[in-house]
C-alpha cells in the first residue's frame, strides 16, 4: 500500500447488554486493521508527512521518543518499507536488553541515540534542533507522537465524510488524532478524547494549536475525558487488564493498554453512569498500537499482568 493510498477501514458493531439496557449503539472503527505494521493512527499521522519528505528530496526521518513508543516503532517500518533512512532520539538513558519496540526498531533500520530527560525537554529548542543539524545533516524533522499540521491533514481521513453517530470517541496523547477527527466531523457529533496521560488538561492547548495550524479554526464541541489514565502514561493496573482480556474474548477486538484500552473502559464505565443519552449511536476510534502488548507483558510480569495475545 502506498501512502497516497486511501485504505479502506472496517467499522465492527459491538453486542452489549449494557447498551441494550441504555438503548444505546456502539461501533468500533477498525483503524488498527489497515496495515500489519505502519499501526492504525500512526499510518495517516506519517502519509503526508512522508509525501512532504519525499517532495522536499529528503532521504532521512528523524524524530523522537520514548522507549516504549508507537510513533518509534511505526516509523521505523515506514521507513524500511518507503525506503527511508530512520533516527530514533530516545528519551533517557540506553538500557539492554532492548525492549521489544526498540529491538523492532533497530531491526528495521532505525539509528537509535539516547538522550537524558533533562536534555529531552529541550528537543524542540533551536539550540537542540541546530545540533541535530550538525550531527546528521539535511534531514526531515517529525515531532515526538507524529502531531503536526500534514499529521491533521491525515487524520482527518480517518472518520467517513457524512456519519450518524451522536458522540466519537478516540485516544489522546499528542492531540494529533484528535485534531483530524475534529477537521473531518465539524459539529456533526460530540467528540471524546480519552487522553492517556495524568493530567491531560493541558491537551486542550495542544488540540487547539493544531487546529489553528491546519485550518485556523478552534472547535468547542469536543472535550477531554481525564478519568481514565490510570495512573499515567503506559500505567495500568488488574482491573485494567481483566477488562482488556474480557473484552476480547467477548468481542474478539483486542486492545491495547497504554491507549484502547483505556478509552473503551471509560466509556463503558459512562454507559453506567448514563452519560450518554438514550438512543444514541457511538462511534470509538481503534487506534492501533498492538505491538506494544509484548512490551507491556515485559514490563509488568511481576506483578502478574498479562494481557492474552494469542
Amino acid at each position: 500500500m502506498q501512502f497516497n493510498d486511501q485504505p479502506k477501514i472496517g467499522i465492527q458493531n459491538i453486542h452489549s447488554s449494557l447498551l441494550d439496557h441504555h438503548q444505546l449503539s456502539l461501533d468500533m472503527l477498525r483503524v488498527d486493521e489497515i496495515h500489519p505494521l505502519i499501526s492504525g493512527n500512526k499510518w495517516f499521522k506519517l502519509k503526508y508527512n512522508l509525501l512532504r519528505a519525499r517532495e522536499e528530496g529528503h532521504h532521512t526521518l528523524l524524530t523522537f521518543g520514548g522507549a516504549f513508543s508507537n510513533h518509534i516503532f511505526a516509523t521505523a517500518a515506514a521507513g524500511k518499507e518507503y525506503g527511508f533512512k530512520t533516527i530514533g532520539i530516545i528519551r533517557g538513558e540506553k538500557t539492554e536488553p532492548l525492549n521489544a519496540t526498540l529491538t523492532f526498531a533497530s531491526e528495521q533500520g532505525m539509528q537509535l541515540e539516547y538522550v537524558g530527560r533533562e536534555a529531552y525537554r529541550e528537543k524542540s529548542g533551536p539550540a537542540f534542533q541546530e545540533a541535530l543539524w550538525q550531527k546528521y545533516g539535511r534531514c526531515y524533522l517529525l515531532p515526538e507522537g507524529g502531531s503536526n499540521a500534514l499529521a491533521v491533514q491525515g487524520c482527518a481521513e480517518i472518520l467517513p465524510q457524512q456519519h450518524a453517530y451522536q458522540y466519537i470517541a478516540c485516544c489522546v496523547g499528542t492531540g494529533g488524532t484528535l485534531a483530524g477527527i475534529l477537521e473531518k466531523n465539524r459539529e456533526q457529533a460530540v467528540v471524546m478524547g480519552f487522553s492517556a496521560l495524568k493530567g491531560g488538561g493541558f491537551l486542550y492547548e495542544e488540540t487547539n494549536q493544531l487546529t489553528q495550524a491546519y485550518s485556523g479554526n478552534i472547535y468547542q464541541n469536543y472535550r477531554i475525558v481525564e478519568d481514565y489514565h490510570f495512573g499515567g502514561y503506559a500505567k495500568a493496573n488488574a482491573e485494567l487488564v481483566e477488562f482488556i482480556n474480557d473484552f476480547r474474548q467477548r468481542h474478539q477486538v483486542l486492545l491495547d493498554p497504554v491507549y484502547t484500552g483505556k478509552m473503551v473502559y471509560g466509556i463503558f464505565d459512562l454507559l453506567a453512569k448514563k452519560f450518554f443519552s438514550p438512543g444514541s449511536r457511538i462511534l470509538a476510534i481503534h487506534s492501533g498500537g498492538l505491538q506494544g502488548i509484548k512490551g507491556f507483558n515485559e514490563r509488568y510480569q511481576k506483578k502478574k499482568y498479562h494481557i492474552f495475545i494469542d
